[in-house]
């Protein structure tokens, strides 16, 4: 079990949307601080009152996580005050266009942030959670990372990496002695702005922020491996593994109309 209580707590992208509301729950169990990274100045600074003006212990910073520079100067600081108890990963960016139609630096940007800005941040933090024998990283990747989906394929090829990499590190730290834990979530779509204009599946419901942020956190307490939400987001695997793929196509595409459901997306 992992208790948030008198933890330190790093979220990257956690002055918004779910970043914001899985640190708010962490302090409201008793986190000893929360660390939040974010690019953005203006809901950084406004997150950050908001919680010390309710007493919090809270330390922003601002950090593009797809630059090197960045991650590193500001892991430094942090870590002369001591080691992240629980580190969240939960920036991110979703481009919603054909590949043909995708910019080369849009390809870039996407990969910098989704894959290698998550890989970076846990190698810089990973150190001190292994010298103190304890620690827990929360990857959040996506139900894209487990199916495919058109107008999705750059976002949904970073968040493939991203479960790939999550499982390997997990067994990594699972072989090792102290109280290590990775939990890796695969959300489905999201009712937040990063995801507006996408039509809700059939069976696969636009998630409520705090639903999904509540299942985080109760999975992070819990040392699940993952977290997958909607139902039928867990049911994914076995259906894909049962099924041709081109009867799977049918029953997504066709049945479910999940291969539509970016057909509209704006997103921001």
């Amino acid at each position: 079990m992992t208790k948030i209580s008198g933890k330190t707590v790093l979220i990257t992208g956690g002055a918004a949307g779910i970043g914001k509301l899985m640190g708010e729950v962490c302090l409201s169990k008793g986190a000893r601080k929360l660390i939040i990274w974010d690019i953005n100045d203006a809901t950084l600074n406004e997150t950050t009152k908001e919680f010390t003006d309710r007493g919090f212990d809270v330390s922003p910073y601002k950090v593009d996580v797809s630059s090197l520079e960045y991650i590193q100067e500001a892991a430094a600081q942090i870590l002369a005050d001591g080691a992240v108890d629980i580190l969240i990963n939960n920036a991110g960016i979703v481009t919603g266009i054909p590949f043909h139609q995708q910019h080369a630096s849009a390809i870039t940007k996407t990969l910098a942030i989704n894959v290698e800005g998550v890989m970076q941040v846990s190698r810089v933090f990973l150190p001190a959670m292994i010298a103190q024998k304890s620690g827990h990283i929360v990857n959040i990747a996506s139900a894209a990372g487990m199916m495919s989906n058109p107008n999705m394929s750059v976002y949904a090829g970073s968040k493939w990496a991203v479960l790939g990499w999550s499982e390997s590190l997990r067994l990594e730290l699972e072989s090792m002695v102290g109280d290590l834990h990775v939990t890796t979530v695969t959300p489905g779509y999201i009712d937040t702005g990063m995801f507006d204009g996408v039509k809700s599946p059939l069976l696969l419901p636009l998630l409520k922020p705090k639903a999904i942020v509540d299942a985080i956190i109760k999975g992070v307490e819990k040392n699940k491996l993952f977290v997958r939400k909607p139902f039928m987001v867990s049911s994914l695997t076995f259906v894909k593994g049962i099924l041709p793929t081109r009867a799977f196509d049918w029953f997504v595409g066709s049945v479910l109309g999940v291969y539509k459901s970016m057909d509209e997306f704006k997103g921001h």
